[in-house]
């Protein structure tokens, strides 16, 4: 398909400000989306375009596609009189957006988008959607960049994330000593929200800054502790820069697996911390990778498999009601909300579900039919681990390393403990652990 669609970032100073080659296209346009603000300033710099209020504050594209109506695939024929442009303001959320753009694929079409599109923006959402040939990219300064700018961190250093429609627990895994965060917001309650998660956390004396308007003649900022932010009045338009200051009791709790077993609710079904580490480091998460976590207890292997690598994602499969509690409030806590949680017995609940990257096996190890079901499941080059403590889930271990191969190891982990007067060494359940890589 041919070139159809523009996607062009604009600044706070809106269409007027744009290069003339950029102003071009957005005059050239059957349709252009955008934000309010964005739209109410196209008749200033493209006085040929006839805006239509009553269009502007439509909630889909329905209208749009009553007006454009296609005739042998060249000839287009407007079913309401006298429309040269419509303009079309975005209604969240961003899959409501996608949706309004699809249907127009082949008309020429503009989107405004704030900053740089491919940053958290609708150009990042689009990728996947469309063929490359059908649209070009026209950045912008991000609010990323002025935000770096205003608070003189060089941005290579700095973790960036979007807090915009997105569950405020995902800033948890950053909430690290020194680390520095931009974070882009929803509203004016973010703030305050993030400032509660400081504070919970420990981190009371964090520097919280709110830089409002970026880019435009009402730039402001507001900057207080954690501690002490929700004294501050906040708009709803601006980036959070966040400056992690630990107290001296605030819990460590880095992105690299082997979070303390306290870090979890749990009833005791839990993976021990050291074990979940050497789990992980056979599971080897990386970006975007899917994990089947069955059995999953409290959660924890899934949700540490989703802290260590970026979008990687989880299904967290159990059939016990309080654990799955445990598992909803320990992703919740621990900084990934969207782990997906399939309460039931598997193998039952895992048909239909996505091919995974990796499979761990933490409960039901000797049950053979869950064995097939995952491994026929695991996309090839996968990573399939399970841990064992008892003698038949040992001896199913064995005989699928006979068959299959792998790695087939026995952990003994021994922790301080005393016995009368004296200090010993106290042997745990040891564990034996296969890990084998699909061909």
């Amino acid at each position: 398909m041919s070139l159809w669609l523009h996607i062009i970032g604009v600044g706070e100073g809106g269409v007027p400000d744009l290069p003339p080659v950029l102003r071009e296209l957005v005059s050239e346009a059957f349709t252009v989306f955008g934000p309010q603000r964005f739209l109410a300033t196209i008749g200033a710099s493209a006085p040929d375009i006839e805006v239509h209020p009553e269009l502007v504050q439509q909630r889909s594209l329905q209208a749009v596609a009553r007006a454009l109506l296609y005739v042998d695939d060249e000839e287009i024929t407007f079913v309401e009189e006298d429309l040269s442009r419509v303009l079309i303001e975005w209604q969240p959320p961003i899959e409501n957006m996608v949706n309004q753009i699809l249907p127009l694929r082949g008309s020429p079409t503009v989107i405004l988008a704030t900053g740089d599109p491919m940053w958290f923006g609708i150009g990042a959402s689009l990728v996947s959607r469309l063929e490359p040939d059908e649209f070009v990219i026209h950045s912008h300064p991000s609010a990323f960049q002025l935000a770096a700018a205003r608070m003189h961190w060089p941005l290579q250093n700095v973790v960036t994330l979007s807090l915009h429609g997105r569950p405020i627990e995902a800033i948890h895994p950053h909430i690290l000593p020194g680390n520095r965060i931009l974070a882009l917001t929803s509203d004016g309650t973010t703030a305050d929200r993030v400032a509660d998660s400081l504070a919970n956390r420990g981190y009371g004396q964090s520097v919280l800054t709110a830089l409002e308007n970026l880019g435009s003649p009402t730039e402001n900022r507001v900057t207080g502790t954690a501690e002490a932010f929700g004294e501050k009045a906040v708009g709803d338009f601006y980036v959070l820069a966040i400056d992690c200051v630990a107290d001296a009791a605030a819990p460590l709790l880095p992105p690299v697996p082997g979070l303390p077993d306290e870090a979890f609710l749990s009833d005791g079904q839990l993976t021990k911390r050291d074990i979940r580490a050497a789990t992980l480091a056979r599971l080897a998460p990386y970006p975007g990778a899917l994990l089947w976590d069955v059995g999953a207890g409290c959660g924890s292997i899934g949700i540490e498999w989703m802290r260590a690598a970026r979008d990687a994602r989880a299904i967290a499969v159990e059939r016990d009601e309080k654990r799955l509690e445990f598992i909803a409030d320990n992703a919740r806590a621990l900084g990934t909300p969207t782990l997906e949680i399939v309460a039931g017995t598997a193998p039952a609940v895992l048909e239909a579900r996505p091919a995974p990257d990796a499979v761990f096996i933490g409960g039901g190890v000797a049950d053979e039919a869950l064995f097939e079901a995952c491994w026929s499941a695991l996309k090839p080059g996968g990573r399939l681990v399970a841990n064992a403590v008892t003698l038949d889930g040992e001896a199913a271990l064995y005989r699928r390393h006979a068959s299959l191969g792998g790695d087939l190891i026995r952990i003994d982990i021994s922790s301080l403990d005393a016995v009368g007067g004296h200090q010993v060494m106290r042997p745990r359940l040891p564990v034996t652990q296969w890990s084998v890589r699909k061909p």
